[in-house]
């Protein structure tokens, strides 16, 4: 079926318009505070253990494969500084047909980062509080999350401030209490030690690459900062240099954790609890006080996740809904008096309430990399057709950015999205199958095109 890319401008039909106020700053800032400077903390045991104590060398090749696909979302910014992000790179770059099933897809990613990041804090917060049950604090957060994001991103942005400095002086006390555990049992010349990046005579590949594919968790949502393009004031600029940016600094931060944290637990064999292995090595170099920074710390992480995640997930929606993809009655409003897309994130939170009383944390967690993966294998697909192919930018000093590095990109994330787990791909699959028949009844069983479709069905 032959179909032509729709317009890159759209009218909106709504009463409002998104309010252009982020700065590249606020850019960074809601990127890090989505992947948090403490995202290797629920990681780090399993990281250290499945490569057998390479947890480092993980990340730096975690990071090397998150910057091939960086750099495709700051390419396609420049030319579709749009809400829709993933969707819209590729119904641009290819057809409106493969655009929504990368939107779909990424609909999976966006709906589970707030969802997961609900659950994780109800969880910790049941903890702290026992008498409270699990429900309560489901609704408390689900409830808090989505005031925050109705009255407006400029509030979103000063709370993610504010979350974004606890996070922050949580993650230098940790590193400065593992230096003075370290010199104070092993001496100061051990705080330069190959430990720190892999047990001596151990190096091996194999296990490395494990540690690598879980490493990557702590970078996914990166991409969230792609669906901000219509609320900041230089999308053509400030968003591929957020996006990069704001993997270097994730990886500095995770490398300088996990090496201190190695070298103050330097046996990955004998965690007494993988899962929370950061919190018995918090215990170990702060004690009990420590270990309870670690504990509201971790929650505070959950809340910011949770509010930039619904922010995402909302303008992907809106964009959708503004296409006519989804109804632009409900998901293509945006807000006269807030200016953002309240119906859009209304939706977003109720999937996360309802997920979150019907779901674990692990199996989010699990689903959470289909379409994260399939969404990024896309978009650096996305950068190929577009530059490369449609464009015949192939000269000497751009073919990097044109093919190599974006062929990069897609060929390492292939390789961590065949490699998921089976649950995970079972489920993945049947979420895009709904998504096909869902394509089907827009196009009247693929007999129209969907770019000439109008979503008056769902007014």
């Amino acid at each position: 079926m032959s179909e032509s890319a729709p317009q890159a401008t759209v009218n909106v039909p709504s009463t409002g318009h998104i309010r252009r106020v982020l700065t590249r700053w606020d850019l960074i800032l809601f990127g890090l505070v989505i992947l948090s400077p403490t995202a290797v903390y629920p990681v780090y045991g399993i990281i250290q253990s499945v490569s057998h104590g390479q947890a480092a060398l993980s990340y730096i090749v975690a990071m090397v494969a998150m910057l091939f696909t960086a750099a495709s979302y700051g390419r396609m910014a420049t030319v579709y500084p749009s809400a829709g992000s993933t969707y819209t790179y590729v119904q641009q770059s290819f057809t409106p047909t493969v655009g929504f099933v990368a939107g779909w897809a990424m609909i999976l990613d966006y709906f589970l980062i707030p969802l997961e990041s609900v659950i994780y804090a109800a969880l910790t917060a049941q903890r702290l509080v026992p008498a409270i049950p699990y429900f309560v604090w489901v609704l408390v957060f689900t409830a808090s999350i989505t005031a925050i994001n109705v009255k407006g991103i400029r509030i979103l942005a000063r709370a993610n401030t504010v979350m974004m400095a606890a996070m922050t002086v949580c993650a230098v006390l940790f590193i400065f209490l593992a230096i003075h555990y370290v010199e104070l049992h092993y001496g100061k010349a051990s705080l330069i030690s190959p430990v720190g990046i892999f047990p001596a005579g151990h190096f091996s590949v194999r296990p490395m690459m494990l540690g690598a594919s879980i490493a990557a968790l702590s970078y996914i949502g990166f991409d969230a900062i792609s669906t901000l393009a219509e609320d900041t004031l230089n999308p053509e600029k400030d968003i591929g240099f957020s996006t990069v940016l704001v993997c270097i600094l994730q990886t500095f931060i995770c490398i300088v954790t996990v090496y201190f944290a190695a070298l103050a637990w330097n046996n990955y064999g004998v965690f007494p609890h993988v899962d929370t292995a950061i919190l018995d090595i918090g215990h170990r170099i702060g004690g009990q006080v420590m270990f309870l920074i670690l504990t509201f710390v971790l929650l505070v992480a959950g809340v910011s996740s949770a509010l930039t995640g619904q922010a995402g997930a909302s303008r992907l929606l809106y964009a959708m809904g503004r296409d006519g993809v989804f109804s632009r009655t409900v998901f293509g409003y945006v807000s006269p008096k807030y200016g953002t897309p309240t119906r859009a994130i209304y939706v977003t939170s109720a999937a996360s309430l309802v997920g979150a009383l019907c779901m674990n944390f692990q199996t989010a967690v699990e689903l959470l990399n289909f379409g994260a993966f399939l969404g990024f294998i896309l978009v650096n697909l996305s950068v190929i057709q577009h530059f490369y192919i449609a464009q015949k930018q192939r000269s000497p000093t751009i073919v990097f950015k044109n093919l190599i590095s974006p062929l990069a990109g897609a060929c390492v994330c292939i390789y961590i999205w065949l490699n998921l787990s089976t649950h995970a791909k079972v489920v993945g699959f049947i979420w895009l199958a709904i998504g096909i028949v869902y394509l089907a009844i827009l196009t009247r069983g693929f007999k129209n095109k969907l770019s000439q479709w109008s979503g008056d069905t769902f007014k």
